[in-house]
């Protein structure tokens, strides 16, 4: 034992003095296996931070007080809830039955004797220094110590008066405001002075502003239904504190009300899934990974940090065997003192060690200073506060042995190597001739033999993506195992080759042991790149021939479906202004009920329109039936697929356009130019007050469309639910149906504004339709954003620039990622060959080679490296793309059979998922990063070196 501790210590001494002396190689080294443990240390010590206790959530959620009551408007019946407080469904209700629906009171379940705290949000319009913007408005006495936690203020002071309100810091950068600042709203002019800013530590991102209860939202209201706009909608819940608080029992007596409750006791202490009625419910559960999930995330985990392991392992072994090389002499000398192999192979492991400790030491201290100073970035980037800092001492030490087990694992195959040298030879600088092992290229076929059955195993019977994985990480690494021997191969080309570039092979070929390595490593990265980029690619294949356009090529659309469109007049002048335009047409909407009612509003006053289909033309599949129901459970899968292809009524559309309300515009003949529309019958159809309909269903046998106006919106709701006709009064319309199938991009009707007069129906402005001359660059579509962000209206604005391609970058990144990870693995393999090399230069030098010779062959011996690293990576990164993609084709292709045979679908044709070849980035690969890493080589490597006496051997 004392004798193993002190070879070791001296080992360890060796090694240091060794790295110490060799700053650079020690330095590339460190920080290849230092960065990653910096990267993933660095991320746990963000991720443990930002993961909230349980305390600290509950004091974000509910501040101080005991619980928080909330209404799930299901109308007060009992309720089953989670312990979170965050969903509630009926306690008794049948599947087939509908859900109840309406307001409960909270404050008749609030125990008597507890501190109440009301808590209002809803929005409005607010006066920014730019315009408008649409905020949160929240009516909360937060300096109430109930709600300490909540708001936590930052500056200023918190409302005390009517008048006052104190706003987020978001808030106060984005609008232009200050403390000190009036503010005010949309129909609203009352004033309000801000006295103070806040966070809301969860949501640092929103706009929010903050008023005393009843001080904003309820005057605010009544201004806005003055206007003759509809109510702005606004939610309740009461922060309550209780003595003995709220216990999960007394939660679900709560239930019993329709209440819903978020106790901070249930919080800090949830009960078991099996006490929790809601889980034990048919067809609900604990949504959490179960332990297959589990199973498969690790074993992901594990797979991918093996894969960075071995990437890592492979780029620093060659620098270790660089280290060892130059050190012959020394470790020679160690075995003529009678020191063992294994005392020689202690030293060079001890290299792996000391700078495996090195760089978890510097990993990790940078990581936690890294993580200090960016904690602020990290915390605006991800919107929300950290909590305490979290420090994992075992996570952080599990990193940490990763470096130290790294660096070790490097040093394995230099340190085997180098204590298989005899002390002659490491005396006397003779390199020796050593034979390839003959059972590592064999286990590396069979690895990728048995790889690349499991792929195809997973991929084309299982269609299990795991199995694609495995198989293709498994055909890798067997791919890794041969190269030693397919270095071996490239070697049979180098007859054909010039002096440099034969010599650069030939000393690749004979000195496996530096090479396979970094062949190795430059496989593995480009192995990953085309791998990701030939399904990147295919994806972008798939995406391109299914795209559907809403517009055609470069028209723009803007709709304003809020206050009546109130904004559509400034929106339609900024597109004109801002938009190189064309033609312009502005269309209009059919309005049911007051003005300022949007197409969705449900609420006093609002109504609704729908355009008929007359019963003959309603396909059967689709059609109402009484008592409700679905209708196509009355036919086969025969006859509904037969319907699909045979009757006009149930033929599906391909699809496409913007969304439009009801399928009905209002609007004019500029309309139907800007859609590429050319029907001279339909312009003359709209100038003599016809509808212009794209839909043949709409059509009756009298030749005209039927207008729906639905006033009661919940007789409307109630019919439809039990197939009955919905009431309301119908205006006829005589109609034009556009022949042939001319693509309307989602519009079904079109109307001019004195057609829809005639025939009673009321309209407000909607928006514009816009074709331009040209597609606008990114500084004019800045500038329309900008003006309609001043709006501060919900605008909804279309552009249509075709299939964009969303992978380039990416694809881009990822070949720069893999050529840089090429030049640094060929270098390391370059600066070995020249410490291997240097005999064979100083005798070309001597016996008269130009000083070029010692350049040329340093380049071609980085390309020749880079060169088999890219194309046996290029050719094994194939394997887990196609798999991957046959996979998901097998999956389409079982769904596509079970519409078929279903009669869902009237297409036989199976889907088809091309597998395109990224050859940009092949080529990228395959001669550019091979091509600059020589070239790279060669630049930085002297051309004359000094002229010595050679030792003899």
């Amino acid at each position: 034992m004392k004798t193993w501790f002190h070879s070791w210590r001296a080992a360890i001494r060796i090694a240091r003095r060794d790295a110490w002396r060799a700053k650079g190689r020690s330095a590339l080294v460190l920080a290849m296996i230092a960065l990653p443990i910096l990267g993933v240390s660095a991320f746990d010590l963000t991720f443990r931070s930002a993961e909230l206790s349980p305390a600290e959530k509950v004091d974000r959620t509910i501040g101080a007080a005991d619980a928080r009551f909330g209404d799930p408007q299901l109308g007060g019946v009992p309720i089953l809830q989670d312990p979170e407080g965050e969903t509630g469904v009926p306690a008794r209700i049948r599947d087939d039955e509908q859900w109840p629906s309406g307001a409960t009171d909270v404050t008749k379940a609030i125990p008597a004797g507890s501190t109440v705290l009301t808590d209002r949000v809803g929005s409005a319009k607010l006066t920014t220094v730019h315009g408008l913007l649409l905020t949160e408005v929240r009516e909360l006495k937060a300096s109430d110590p109930v709600a300490r936690g909540i708001m936590p203020l930052l500056e200023g002071r918190y409302p005390e008066k009517n008048d006052e309100v104190m706003a987020t810091s978001h808030f106060l950068e984005t609008s232009g405001l200050s403390i000190g600042s009036t503010l005010s709203a949309r129909n609203f002019e009352h004033p309000y002075r801000i006295v103070g800013s806040y966070e809301l530590p969860d949501t640092l991102k929103t706009d929010q502003v903050n008023a005393l209860p009843g001080a904003f939202l309820a005057p605010y209201a009544k201004a806005v239904e003055k206007a003759g706009l509809p109510a702005p909608d606004s939610s309740v819940s009461y922060l309550v504190r209780k003595p003995g608080g709220f216990t999960w029992n007394t939660v679900q007596e709560i239930n019993t009300k329709g209440v819903l409750v978020a106790s901070r006791a249930v919080l800090l202490a949830p009960p078991a899934a099996a006490d929790v009625p809601l889980y034990q419910r048919e067809n609900r559960g604990d949504y959490g990974t179960g332990p297959a999930g589990r199973a498969a995330e690790l074993a992901a985990v594990a797979t991918v940090v093996g894969l960075a392991m071995l990437e890592i392992c492979l780029l620093a072994g060659p620098a270790f065997a660089v280290g060892a090389r130059r050190s012959r002499r020394q470790l020679g000398l160690v075995g003529a003192n009678g020191g063992a192999r294994s005392h020689i192979r202690a030293i060079v492991l001890s290299g792996g060690l000391v700078i495996g400790i090195a760089a978890a030491v510097i990993g990790t201290v940078l990581a936690v200073a890294l993580t200090l100073a960016l904690q602020p970035l990290l915390e605006q980037a991800m919107g929300q506060r950290f909590g305490a800092f979290d420090v994992r001492p075992l996570e952080i030490l599990a990193i940490a042995l990763l470096a130290v087990l790294t660096g070790l694992l490097a040093a394995i195959v230099p340190a085997v190597t180098a204590s298989r040298q005899s002390v002659l030879s490491s005396l006397t600088g003779r390199r020796g001739v050593r034979r390839s092992s003959r059972v590592l290229p064999v286990v590396g076929l069979v690895a990728v033999l048995l790889g690349g059955a499991v792929a195809l195993l997973g991929s084309l019977v299982t269609e299990q993506v795991a199995l694609v994985a495995a198989g293709s990480a498994l055909a890798e690494l067997g791919v890794v195992a041969m190269t030693p021997a397919l270095v071996g191969l490239f070697g049979r080309s180098g007859r054909w080759l010039p002096l440099s570039p034969r010599l650069a092979l030939r000393d690749a070929v004979r000195n496996r042991g530096r090479t396979a390595p970094a062949v190795a490593a430059v496989l593995a990265a480009v192995a990953g790149t085309v791998a990701v980029s030939t399904y990147m690619a295919s994806r972008e294949a798939e995406n391109r021939a299914a795209y559907q356009p809403t517009l055609p090529y470069g028209v723009a659309a803007a709709f304003v479906r809020e206050e009546g469109g109130r904004d559509v007049p400034a929106v339609r002048e900024a597109v004109q202004r801002y938009l190189p335009v064309d033609l312009r047409a502005d269309v209009d909407r059919v309005s049911v009920g007051k003005p300022g009612c949007s197409p969705w509003d449900e609420g006093a006053g609002c109504g609704r329109f729908e355009v008929v289909v007359p019963p003959a033309n309603e396909c059967p599949m689709y059609a109402s039936v009484p008592g409700g129901g679905d209708p196509s459970e009355r036919f086969t899968p025969e006859q509904r697929r037969k319907m699909l292809t045979e009757d006009w009524r149930c033929k599906q559309d391909d699809g496409g356009g913007v969304y439009v309300d009801g399928g009905l515009l209002i609007g004019d003949a500029k309309l139907l130019q800007v859609l590429g529309v050319d029907d001279p019958g339909a312009v003359k159809a709209l100038a003599d007050g016809k509808v212009v309909t794209f839909d043949r269903a709409q059509v009756d046998t009298k030749g005209t469309v039927g207008l729906k106006q639905i006033t009661d919106t919940d007789a409307a709701d109630k019919a439809m639910e039990e197939g009955r006709p919905v009431p309301g009064k119908v205006s006829s319309v005589p109609a034009y149906l556009v022949p042939g199938d001319k693509k309307s991009y989602g519009i079904q009707a079109l109307m001019t504004p004195a057609a829809a007069k005639a025939a009673g129906l009321s309209t407000v402005p909607l928006g514009v339709y816009a074709a331009t001359d040209r597609l606008p660059d990114g500084e004019q579509r800045q500038k329309l954003d900008g003006e309609i962000a001043k709006l501060g209206s919900d605008v909804e604005l279309h552009l249509e620039q075709g299939f964009v391609n969303e992978y380039g970058i990416v694809l881009l990144s990822l070949a720069i990622f893999a050529g840089l990870v090429t030049i640094g693995a060929a270098g390391i393999a370059t600066g070995l060959a020249q410490a291997d090399a240097e005999a064979d230069l100083k005798t070309l030098a001597a016996v008269g080679a130009p000083p070029r010779v010692r350049r040329t062959l340093s380049g071609f011996q980085c390309g020749v490296v880079a060169a088999m690293g890219v194309v046996l990576g290029s050719a094994a990164g194939l394997l887990p793309a196609v798999g991957l993609r046959l996979t998901e084709e097998r999956d389409q292709l079982r769904y596509h059979e079970m519409s078929v045979a279903e009669g869902w679908s009237a297409d036989t044709a199976p889907p088809d998922l091309p597998i395109v070849v990224p050859w940009e980035t092949l080529g990228l690969l395959l001669v550019a990063v091979p091509l600059g890493a020589a070239l790279l080589a060669a630049l930085v490597t002297r051309s004359r070196g000094a002229v010595a006496r050679r030792a003899a051997t």
